[in-house]
């Protein structure tokens, strides 16, 4: 399983460290949207902070492990020339 997530050597294939700027970019997107829709529908900061904060560290690493996955499925990539 830990080959998965390792980088390969074909060229279809991308390094982990762009794996986590992709990671950390999205996330901080998400935590926009999460912050204040929790707030709009809370009007309460401290609630829309620890729920944003919560579902955030769960869902980062998903997003970072989904990611490495799929990099290892061939499925619907065109090799480079």
């Amino acid at each position: 399983m830990i080959n998965l997530l390792l980088p390969g050597k074909g060229k279809n294939t991308e390094t982990i460290s762009r794996t986590v700027v992709k990671t950390l970019s999205y996330r901080l997107l998400i935590v926009s949207l999460d912050f204040l829709s929790i707030y709009w529908l809370s009007g309460k900061a401290r609630i829309a902070i620890g729920f944003t904060i919560i579902s955030n560290v769960y869902t980062t690493a998903g997003y970072f492990f989904h990611e490495r996955i799929w990099n290892k499925i061939k499925w619907g990539k065109q090799a480079k020339l």
